[in-house]
């Protein structure tokens, strides 16, 4: 069951929140193994785009990743009709809470993002479900942008289910890329503008810690703000 609860935002205008009131049970950080298929990409931006339960935390922890020059929350895999938070959260409109995520593979490859991204960010066993939220528009996946992506992808999760680190199997799923979606303003760098709500404080901001405790040469300080 859904339990959403209201916070005042900046401008003083009241917004439902995205993600649920944080329980008591905490989340695990496994250091997933390095990927032994490397990504080969050209020395250009590109676009990744991953969903991994609340997409506070998911967009937090990458807009703290070196390489990475945007970060957007989002919904991807329903139609642009059902492509808003009121509607995604009943869990019927086969839209998943996603990062649209702009990286320089000159900094930080795609088969890194990945490590990164179920080391702090999301448990690949769990499906429909990342922490406190439960539905199919909390399910991880992976959303593939290109083939070099697609090929990384397939054998990273081949080897997570090898790795023996979790004692159920790998429930990530690779999707087709349909379309990205961005979410209303409010949840845009929702981390850096409400330091202090409490589902941050409970949930994401162990895992940017945990970003800076196990990929120190990731880790970049300051919040990247500008998702555009």
């Amino acid at each position: 069951m859904n339990i959403r609860f209201a916070f005042l935002a900046a401008a003083g205008a009241l917004a439902l929140s995205g993600c649920q009131v944080a329980s008591a049970a905490g989340e695990k950080v496994v250091e997933a193994p390095e990927a032994s298929v490397k990504a080969q990409e050209p020395d250009k931006l590109r676009v990744a785009i991953f969903a991994g339960g609340c997409f506070w935390g998911v967009e937090g922890v990458f807009s703290h990743v070196k390489g990475v020059k945007a970060a957007v929350s989002g919904f991807h895999g329903g139609t642009a009709a059902t492509a808003s938070y009121d509607k995604i959260v009943t869990g019927l409109t086969d839209h998943a809470e996603a990062v649209r995520i702009v990286y320089d593979p000159r900094e930080v490859r795609y088969d890194e993002l990945l490590q990164i991204l179920f080391s702090v960010v999301a448990d690949p066993t769990l499906k429909n479900r990342q922490g406190p939220d439960v539905g199919t528009q909390y399910r991880s996946a992976i959303v593939p942008m290109n083939k070099e992506q697609a090929r990384v992808a397939r054998a990273y999760l081949k080897q997570l289910g090898a790795s023996g680190l979790w004692d159920k199997p790998v429930a990530t799923r690779i999707e087709p890329y349909r379309a990205f979606y961005e979410a209303e303003d409010y949840h845009q760098d929702f981390m850096a503008r409400n330091p202090r709500h409490g589902y941050i404080v409970r949930w994401d901001k162990p895992k940017v810690e945990a970003l800076a405790r196990l990929f120190p040469e990731h880790y970049r300080t300051s919040f990247l703000r500008d998702h555009s």
